[in-house]
């Protein structure tokens, strides 16, 4: 019998893969917090599909998603990312990357982990969202728009509500697997 998924993760095996094994697991590792945070914020305005098919080029590019070393890209390395036709090469979200990266730092000495600082927007469990239908899931929420201006006061850059929802959908802060998905069951009560 072939599992019943979420509509949008059926149409290439690279949706399917990250459909099944990552998108809406609970995330509480740092750097994997970070990861998708960046990769959230080069797909602002373009497909997800798109960032997945580079996420090997963004993970060399950005020495995996060290923090602590992208905040200390100088203009060379700038200049060598926008030259990379394996990333998304925007200048602003380049940019963006590394302040968030600061920022990302920030909010770790103010809160012990940024794990910590970003799952109590959610008082530290996912949110089930019992959907039925895809067309229920919703771009944005309360809770993403409140977290939205809270990393924007803190200086970070391309994280509007939709970019943060889609983060909160990624990292398993909410669970939005429609009810009839193999998924959903598996991921409900998960923390």
């Amino acid at each position: 019998m072939e599992k019943i998924r979420c509509d949008w993760s059926t149409k290439d095996p690279l949706f399917i893969a990250y459909h099944d094994n990552e998108w809406g697991v609970p995330l509480h590792d740092e750097r994997q917090l970070f990861e998708f945070l960046i990769l959230e914020t080069f797909q602002a305005g373009l497909s997800w599909i798109t960032v997945l098919r580079k996420r090997d080029n963004f993970r060399k590019a950005f020495d995996n998603f060290e923090f602590k070393k992208i905040a200390l890209y100088d203009e060379d390395k700038v200049q060598e990312l926008l030259q990379n036709a394996g990333i998304i090469r925007n200048k602003l979200k380049v940019r963006a990357a590394i302040s968030n990266a600061n920022a990302f730092m920030e909010i770790q000495k103010e809160f012990g982990s940024f794990d910590k600082y970003i799952w109590g927007f959610v008082n530290g469990k996912p949110i089930q969202t019992n959907r039925k239908l895809m067309s229920e899931i919703t771009a944005t929420t309360e809770t993403s728009d409140k977290l939205s201006k809270d990393l924007k006061k803190r200086g970070f850059k391309f994280v509007g509500s939709t970019v943060i929802y889609a983060h909160m959908q990624a990292t398993g802060m909410v669970n939005d697997h429609i009810e009839s998905c193999f998924r959903f069951d598996a991921l409900k009560g998960e923390d």
